[in-house]
Order: structure tokens, then C-alpha cells, then sequence
């Protein structure tokens, strides 16, 4: 037993040996080989990039390092650039691609290429290209000669590379947090954007001598993965931060996923209007699961126009602020409704359905007479607007955008209306109609007591049905408000005093003289209000809305023209009257104390 064992340990030593002189061997062959081919590969990779591409692109780097056992290769500082020359000319042929890319790294793997199959097959397979870190600049220049060109390149890059390789596959090029910019050369002065961590993996790449007529791949590919996560942005004006986390594109579903988007001030409430100068609306957004469906790639990479079947928004709030204290910057908003915006924008937008679910919307303002905040919310919004578009062709077929909505007014009253935006028009024009119903007036306290200096008492609200034709200039239309045992209380704000206090006579006035406590009243007769609404140049959308339901809604309580005449007229006797008063108590003073003291 003594013996076998060095017999044993004498064997395994001269197996050891000979797997590491096999080892030596086949590194120093692999040595060899990379230092024999490394020139060769040097060469016939410029000028595959060189062929493949029209000569519109070359690659240069530093230097190669190979290693045949694995299979793998890494390229230092790789420069991929294209030829401005090449480029001209392919523009004056109308071959010119809408997009020329510039794309530096310090460091390019190739990972798992088989050299056999290189050299006796003529076959390129590798399995994974790396671009770690790169930059990468894309320039867009819109070409008419591109417009309905399918995502297939015109003649197929097989004929560059046939007579060198039978074809060219690789299974994925990953570019791992990458830095894009994207220069916008479609007008006058270029438009210039950028973002950092960007992650972008193509899949199966693949020249041959039937990939390009292959309708399933896009420019030769299979499917192209895109993901970003916490991108930030800062708006031109510095106001806001725009965020984006966790997006996710696939190129073969056309489907976009975003986790949240955000609107973020960088201001609080009470410094935004300070730094702005004015009272500005203030907006916060904060979206989440927001979802693209039925993408069109190829029209955003030739055109950066935005095509999508469908966009959904499953849950989030808008929250708009302005604090009137400050002075308003009065600036003419004609023709900047929705739908006139969505036709300034440059870029071509089509959604052609956009569902959204459980949006909580408000508005608030800080009044400078009450000095209070006001607030009305929307809550649980839910609906779905379609053909949003500024694409001419869409528009030919169908000229109207719909926006169909559900909300909950202030928790409570339900809310549906119904807008069509006509799209074509010159004047802006739209309609809406709608109701709300089942609100306690109470509940609107909370707006118009601070902004109306009116507190609602009592009072339900039955129903408020509204029916407008409107464009940029007037509203024109129907209101009919049926409502309960309605008082109301006016109010004002004293010096001193934190709350605001009842103006009791000109209250009893309102209830006595003007307001309808029941529409329709105790005999049955309603009272229909007709909305004839001028718009001020000045005067947004929103506000445009507002003030059109609340003409309407005065009306409908009795707080016609008339009566506010009436009441003014009354109010008026009534300051006289206690003017007469205060002057014959004045009077009768004096004579008391001339009595009391006659000298």
C-alpha cells in the first residue's frame, strides 16, 4: 500500500503537467494568433463599418486586445463618427438617413464570437456587444424623401459584406448607462436635450442575405429594450424639476410603461410667486403607472412624431396654486385653449384614445382682500379623451377631439361632462356640456367664502345642468340649476380679526329681496338661465369656464342685473337712513350738553 502511493502522486503530476503544457500551449498559440491577426481584424473592422454603411460612418480606437480560447475581444477608446461629406452627398441623391449618430467610449467588449467559424465558415456570430458608458449624440434632420419609407434599409447591407462573410448576427448590443443628447436641426435653431443613465439593449442583429426584407425586424433587429430610471430635468424658466422614474420601452409590443412622472416646484407656496415676480399658477403633478400602447418607432425616429393607439394614467394628482397677493402679470391668452396649444407644439402628436382613472384635481388660491386660500378639488377623475392629434392626415378623417369625464366635486357632487374640441377651427371653437349633482352647498364653502366673501347657509344642490357652444371670443348657451332651502350669508373681512364676520343687514337683504331659496319654487316655476358670456382677452380657459357657469348660476338664484340694482338701490336707503339717525342722535347730544353747561 506504501508503494501506490507515490505511484499515484507521480501520475497525477504528469497529468497536471500536461494540462498545463497544454494550457501554455494553447495561450501562447491564442498570443500568437491575436498578435498575427490583431492588423487583419484592425483592418477588415474599419472596413466593414466603412461597407456596411455606405461610408458613411468609421471606427477608429486605440487598440485591440483578443483572446481566441474565449472568444472575447475588448476595444479601447472607440470613436464611431460619421462622414459629413458622405453625408451631403447622400443628401443630394435623397439616400441621406434622417438621423446621424456620434458615439464615443472608452471601452467596447465583444463577448463570444467563434474565430472557426470567422475563418472557415465566413460566418459572424457573436453573442453579446457591450458599449459601457458611452456618449452618444443623435442629430435629427427631417427629410421629405424619408416619409413612408418602411424601418428596412433601402438596399440590403448583405451586399456590402458578401463577399467577405456569408452573414453577420449578433444575438445583443447592450449600452449600458449611456449619456444621449438629441439635437432637434428641424428649425431655425437647433433644439437641444440630454439625459444621463440610460440603458438600451438591442436584440438579434442580423445581416444575411434575407434580413433586410424581413418585415418582423426593425433596421435589421428583433426587438429593442429602453430603460430609464430617475431622470430629472429642469424647465427652461428654473421653476420647475420634470421627473421620470423607472421607464421602460419594448420595440416589438410598442408598449411604453412609466412608474411615475413628476412636475416638481422648486419653490413652496409662499415663495413661487415671489421668485416669479407675479401671481403665477403654481402647478404640482404627480402621475403614476402611466402606460403607452401601439408606439409607432419608426415615425419617432425619422420624424420625432409621436404615434400611439392608446395612453393610460391609472392613478395621480394635479394640484394648481396662485397666490393673488402678488401683482398678475396680464398677458393676452387668446388662442392658447387646449386644443389650440396641441396644434402650436412642434412636434407631430397623435394619442388616439388616452384613458385616465382616479385623478385627484384642485385649484386653490390665496386672496388678498380675505386673506385666506380658497380651494375647489375634483376628485376620482376618471374618463377618456380621443383623437388627440395635430397631424393634418388624422384631422382630414376626424376634425374633433372628445374628452368624456366622471369627478366628484369637493368629495360629493358627481360630476360628467362631455367636451368637443374642433380642431380645425380658426376661432378656437368647443363645446361642453354636463352636470353636477347631489352636492351640499356647504361643501362650496370652502371656495367661495375666501375668494366670494359669500357663505352658503344652507341649501341642496339637486342638480346643475349646463349645455355651451363656445369658441375664443363668447359663450353662448343654457343653465338649468334646481336647488333647495338655499341661504346665504355675505361676508367681510375686518381689521384685527383672523375669521371673516357676516355683514348681517346686506345678508337679510340677499335672502329677502334676491335670492330664490327653491328653483323651482314653492308654485312649480323654474327659473332657466341663459348664458350670453363675453370673454376677456386676459382671461384663461379655466377661468373663461368658470366665469360662463357662474353668470349662469347667478342668474338662476335671482342675481339678475335688475336685482342687483334693486339691492344696491335699497342698500343705499338704508346707509341714508342711518345717516339720518346718527345726525339726529348727533343733534340732540349737542342740545343736551347746551343745556347742561348754557354758558
Amino acid at each position: 500500500m506504501a508503494e501506490q502511493a507515490p505511484r499515484k502522486f507521480k501520475v497525477l503530476k504528469w497529468i497536471l503537467g500536461i494540462l498545463l503544457f497544454i494550457s501554455l500551449v494553447l495561450v501562447g498559440a491564442s498570443w500568437y494568433i491575436s498578435v498575427k491577426f490583431k492588423p487583419l481584424i484592425k483592418k477588415e473592422l474599419k472596413e466593414l463599418v466603412q461597407t456596411s454603411t455606405h461610408g458613411l460612418y468609421s471606427i477608429d480606437f486605440s487598440e485591440i486586445h483578443t483572446n481566441f480560447i474565449t472568444g472575447s475581444a475588448t476595444i479601447h477608446d472607440v470613436a464611431i463618427i460619421p462622414d459629413t461629406n458622405v453625408y451631403r452627398t447622400l443628401i443630394a441623391a435623397k439616400k441621406a438617413p434622417n438621423n446621424l449618430y456620434y458615439i464615443r467610449l472608452k471601452r467596447l467588449d465583444i463577448k463570444k464570437f467563434h474565430p472557426f467559424d470567422i475563418y472557415f465558415d465566413k460566418k459572424i456570430d457573436i453573442s453579446l456587444l457591450l458599449f459601457d458608458k458611452p456618449t452618444i449624440t443623435m442629430v435629427n434632420k427631417h427629410f421629405d424623401f424619408n416619409d413612408n419609407r418602411p424601418p428596412r434599409p433601402k438596399k440590403s447591407p448583405y451586399d456590402y459584406i458578401k463577399m467577405l462573410f456569408k452573414s453577420l448576427r449578433i444575438e445583443t448590443i447592450d449600452f449600458k448607462n449611456a449619456r444621449f443628447k438629441y439635437i432637434n436641426n428641424n428649425g431655425a435653431i437647433p433644439d437641444i436635450d440630454s439625459v444621463a443613465n440610460l440603458n438600451v439593449s438591442l436584440k438579434d442583429w442580423l445581416i444575411d442575405s434575407l434580413s433586410a426584407q424581413d418585415t418582423t425586424r426593425l433596421y435589421l433587429l428583433k426587438d429593442i429594450n429602453l430603460n430609464l430610471n430617475n431622470y430629472t430635468y429642469a424647465t427652461p424658466d428654473s421653476m420647475y424639476h420634470i421627473k421620470v422614474d423607472q421607464l421602460h420601452f419594448n420595440a416589438s409590443s410598442g408598449k411604453v410603461n412609466i412608474k411615475q412622472f413628476g412636475l416638481v416646484p422648486r419653490y413652496s407656496q409662499s415663495e413661487f410667486a415671489k421668485v416669479a415676480g407675479y401671481a403665477r399658477d403654481r402647478f404640482s403633478i404627480l402621475l403614476n403607472n402611466i402606460s403607452l400602447d401601439g408606439l409607432n418607432l419608426p415615425a419617432y425616429l425619422q420624424k420625432q412624431e409621436l404615434i400611439a393607439n392608446e395612453m393610460h394614467i391609472a392613478d395621480g394628482g394635479v394640484a394648481v396654486f396662485n397666490d393673488n397677493s402678488f401683482p398678475k402679470l396680464e398677458r393676452i391668452k387668446t388662442g392658447r385653449f387646449p386644443h389650440q396649444l396641441l396644434q402650436q407644439l412642434k412636434m407631430q402628436l397623435t394619442l388616439k384614445k388616452i384613458r385616465l382613472s382616479n385623478i385627484d384635481i384642485s385649484y386653490a388660491e390665496f386672496d388678498r382682500n380675505s386673506k385666506h386660500i380658497g380651494k375647489i378639488t375634483f376628485g376620482k377623475t376618471s374618463g377618456v379623451i380621443t383623437n388627440a392629434t395635430n397631424e393634418a392626415a388624422y384631422k382630414a378623417t376626424n376634425p374633433m377631439m372628445e374628452a368624456d369625464l366622471v369627478s366628484y366635486v369637493m368629495g360629493q357632487g358627481k360630476l360628467a361632462i362631455n367636451f368637443k374640441f374642433y380642431l380645425n377651427s380658426p376661432i378656437g371653437a368647443f363645446d361642453y356640456k354636463g352636470a353636477i349633482t347631489n352636492l351640499d352647498g356647504r361643501r362650496l364653502n370652502q371656495i367661495t367664502k375666501p375668494l366670494g366673501m359669500i357663505q352658503v347657509d344652507k341649501g341642496m344642490i339637486k342638480e346643475l345642468a349646463f349645455d355651451i357652444k363656445a369658441n375664443q371670443n363668447v359663450a353662448k348657451g343654457s343653465l338649468d340649476f334646481r336647488f333647495n332651502d338655499l341661504s346665504v350669508a355675505l361676508l367681510k373681512k375686518e381689521e384685527g380679526r383672523e375669521r371673516l364676520v357676516k355683514k348681517s343687514l346686506l345678508s337679510i337683504l340677499a335672502n329677502a329681496l334676491i335670492i330664490y331659496s327653491d328653483n323651482p319654487n314653492a308654485e312649480g316655476k323654474f327659473t332657466s338661465a341663459k348664458i350670453n358670456f363675453e370673454r376677456k382677452p386676459t382671461a384663461s380657459f379655466f377661468n373663461f369656464i368658470w366665469k360662463t357657469l357662474y353668470q349662469g348660476v347667478k342668474y338662476s338664484v335671482g342675481v339678475t342685473p335688475q336685482k342687483e340694482a334693486e339691492i344696491r338701490a335699497q342698500v343705499a336707503k338704508f346707509e341714508k337712513m342711518k345717516d339720518d339717525r346718527d345726525r339726529r342722535r348727533l343733534r340732540r347730544q349737542m342740545r343736551k350738553e347746551q343745556k347742561e353747561n348754557p354758558h
